[in-house]
């Protein structure tokens, strides 16, 4: 039975190919989503996860696989993240999607089925991905529908080979856009769906009903793709409608929440948003969007760029989702040393909004899953880092922090001239009778400084044992009148964490 949704849920991401090939490989023969055992299920649902995210079921074709196989500036990410690849490991981007059906190679709709379905059997909802950007080379549409496309205009194949492709349809062949974000060349494995199109629109819109009827969220590729500025900005004058039929104006996004929740009010929408756009998706229906400002300023290793960021809205804070990797990102093992990376997952991790967690990241790999790829480099297991994230998966089911109240506290100076408070990062959870207080000196040497709590003069005339739960057996005895008076006194070497109760 599926449980509540509490206010701060845990996502789980799993590369599906990769994961089922390993599976495969201890089973000496091709596994699918049905030889995934109830010990990893059970594993996930003890670690407090609300969510899976299967990264990757959908059925992809032989056009973008041949591209991924031949693509000549790709081959080098692929000997770096696997170094004995072998073209027998290409797989296709798992973007470019053929058709909105689970990958035969994973058992196909059935498998999915019963997978979700041993998910909820233990209070956990499965999201998908739905691109809502482009398509792969051979979807259907492309022979079809060829208007539901991008058309190219005169010239621009010869311009901008790398942009244009042409392709053979039922009614002959076609000049048409790959996909792309404004920022970049084409994609050279896909083809970029017309918004403007009110026929593409509809079979968009059937498409993710479809896909509700399978899952319980999806995470939208590059959603901001979708919006009508991008897509005006992007396409200008091309996006509107080759075969005359009225251009359509507004945003995907309102319809498509609408249209999905009338039969199914829960479900959710994930967005991955980049450009200062997360807000306006929010307005549009979003339950969550990405924080990738919250990433990049872990990255600078900015504690007070990090504070400032977190003087949103509450709103805005409930709705994001924290992350220190996933697919498309460096390896955190690998892009921070182990002392920033746990002061970066305590910050990350602990915050308000959907926390998400990415296959691998918990044993500290290092090497980034290839996306093209269907097999994934062996790697020991990091135990400092299994550790670290045991206890942190430990506050992370705490009630409250599952279902209480966040407060951001403000460090200041511990005496006149030392500026070393500005280094910490300090909040507190609140609920259920209980309190979890997290500081961080998210710096590179010695600090110190206090924090007030909230309602401290309720502390005054007894004393205060503060047990820290990232270094379990240490305990701090604190007089209450300290505390309501100047706050707590943090003395922290550089990058180190307190999660107290």
């Amino acid at each position: 039975m599926i449980r509540a949704p509490a206010t701060h849920p845990l996502l789980y991401q799993v590369n599906t190919r990769a994961w089922l090939y390993e599976r495969g490989r201890a089973l000496e023969r091709p596994a699918t989503l049905d030889d995934v055992t109830d010990a990893w299920l059970d594993t996930v649902a003890s670690d407090g996860f609300d969510w899976v995210w299967l990264l990757g079921v959908w059925q992809t074709g032989e056009a973008g696989w041949r591209i991924s196989l031949t693509q000549a500036e790709w081959q080098a990410e692929y000997h770096e993240v696997l170094p004995d690849f072998t073209a027998a490991d290409v797989a296709g981007s798992p973007f470019a999607i053929r058709e909105y059906v689970v990958h035969r190679d994973f058992g196909g709709p059935g498998a999915l089925a019963r997978f979700r379905a041993r998910l909820a059997a233990r209070g956990i909802r499965l999201m998908l991905d739905f691109v809502a950007n482009h398509t792969a080379l051979d979807h259907p549409w492309v022979r079809t529908h060829p208007e539901f496309y991008i058309p190219a205009g005169p010239g621009d194949l010869e311009r901008e080979p790398h942009n244009y492709v042409r392709v053979p349809t039922d009614g002959g062949a076609r000049v048409l856009a790959h996909g792309r974000d404004p920022y970049f060349p084409g994609w050279p494995d896909t083809l970029q769906v017309n918004h403007r199109h009110a026929g593409l629109r509809e079979a968009m819109l059937r498409t993710l009903q479809d896909i509700a009827g399978q899952c319980d969220g999806v995470r939208c590729d590059m959603a901001m793709l979708a919006l009508p500025d991008v897509i005006a900005r992007t396409w200008g004058e091309r996006a509107r409608p080759a075969d005359g039929s009225p251009p359509v104006d507004d945003s995907f996004w309102p319809h498509a929440v609408a249209r999905v929740r009338r039969p199914w009010p829960d479900f959710v929408f994930m967005a991955e948003a980049y450009w200062d756009l997360e807000g306006t998706l929010q307005q549009q229906g979003f339950d969550y969007t990405y924080d990738k400002r919250l990433y990049d300023r872990l990255h600078s290793q900015d504690a007070g760029a990090v504070r400032g960021h977190l003087h949103a809205a509450a709103e805005y804070q409930r709705r994001s989702v924290r992350f220190l990797e996933n697919h498309d990102e460096p390896r955190a093992a690998a892009a921070w040393s182990p002392a920033v990376h746990d002061a970066a997952a305590v910050i990350a991790l602990l915050l308000p909004g959907l926390a998400f967690i990415h296959e691998g990241q918990r044993s500290g790999r290092r090497l980034r899953a290839g996306n093209h790829l269907r097999r994934r480099a062996t790697e020991p297991l990091d135990r400092e880092r299994q550790s670290l994230y045991g206890r942190l998966l430990a506050c992370l089911r705490r009630p409250e922090v599952r279902d209480g109240h966040w407060t951001l506290l403000e460090p200041h100076a511990a005496w006149a001239g030392n500026p070393t408070w500005e280094r910490f990062v300090a909040f507190v959870w609140e609920g259920a009778g209980d309190r979890l207080l997290v500081t961080v000196n998210f710096g590179s040497t010695q600090a110190q400084c206090y924090v007030r709590l909230p309602d401290d003069n309720s502390l005054s005339g007894r004393a205060v044992v503060l047990s820290d739960l990232m270094h379990p057996g240490v305990r701090y005895e604190r007089a209450g009148a300290d505390l309501a008076g100047s706050g707590l006194y943090l003395d922290l070497p550089p990058w180190v964490t307190t999660s107290s109760s």
